[in-house]
């Protein structure tokens, strides 16, 4: 396989000056030059310099969030360029947190997409159904809508080079997990509509698994084929569970 495992890190709202020293020199102790997987940490806006100034080697830094419009009168918001700044490589785009609480709709994060790859960021694009869409059968219909949206403003080249994190809304922070069968199912989906578009290509994007993923369940989530590693959650906040989590993407 061309496509390299990744396991990211989202802090969400989470972390202070002296805890994120904390976590980040609890990190630097692991043994993760050992690994192979690509590793990200995404902290809040406000933290990216303090967190990439003292981020361990073996990691890249990333953005939660990222305004689609380059400049101007957007009181509150922070530009791809601004993210690219202070070293981001990667950015969040699409959380369902973002969908739900701040109503970003399928197009206003495909323009997030587009924003962050013009700035040579690596978009990390999330999706993923509610429990009703699940019961409903409407997984991969909700799933599809999404990536299509991201794929009509970018180019086959863009589309080839984001990331795709699946993540069950229903299956976020609530301990509940799909299973390894399950995800794998639309893991494999979403490459398949990604070989339409992309061809060959497709087996190169890396596809994330988020939801609840912890040290205990990680390796069995990631040996399925089209499962690439994790977008973790409140894991990455603790140094010993995000490093187990790690060493099952190998």
């Amino acid at each position: 396989m061309g496509r390299q495992a990744m396991v990211a890190g989202n802090w969400k709202m989470n972390g202070l000056p002296q805890n994120n020293s904390e976590l980040l020199k609890a990190l630097a102790q692991k043994d993760f030059a050992q690994l192979s997987c690509a590793l990200v940490v995404c902290p809040p806006t406000v933290f990216l310099s303090q967190v990439g100034n003292e981020l361990p080697a073996e990691f890249k830094l990333g953005a939660q969030n990222v305004s689609a419009q380059a400049q101007g009168a957007h009181t509150g918001e922070v530009s791809a360029d601004m993210l690219k700044s202070v070293g981001c490589e990667y950015g969040l785009v699409g959380h369902s947190e973002r969908r739900q609480m701040h109503h970003e709709s399928n197009s206003d994060v495909a323009e997030k997409t587009l924003a962050l790859l013009q700035q040579g960021i690596t978009p990390i694009v999330c999706v993923g159904e509610t429990l009703s869409e699940r019961e409903a059968d409407a997984t991969m219909t909700v799933v599809l809508q999404q990536l299509k949206a991201v794929a009509r403003v970018l180019s086959t080249e863009q589309l080839a080079k984001i990331i795709v994190a699946y993540e069950p809304v229903w299956a976020i922070g609530t301990g509940m997990t799909a299973t390894p069968e399950q995800a794998q199912q639309v893991h494999a989906s979403i490459r398949g509509w990604l070989r339409e578009q992309i061809g060959e290509q497709s087996d190169n994007i890396t596809i994330l698994y988020g939801g609840s993923v912890k040290g205990s369940n990680a390796a069995e989530l990631f040996a399925q084929e089209d499962i690439d590693g994790g977008l973790i959650g409140g894991a990455s906040l603790n140094a010993d569970e995000f490093f187990q989590i790690c060493q099952a993407a190998g």
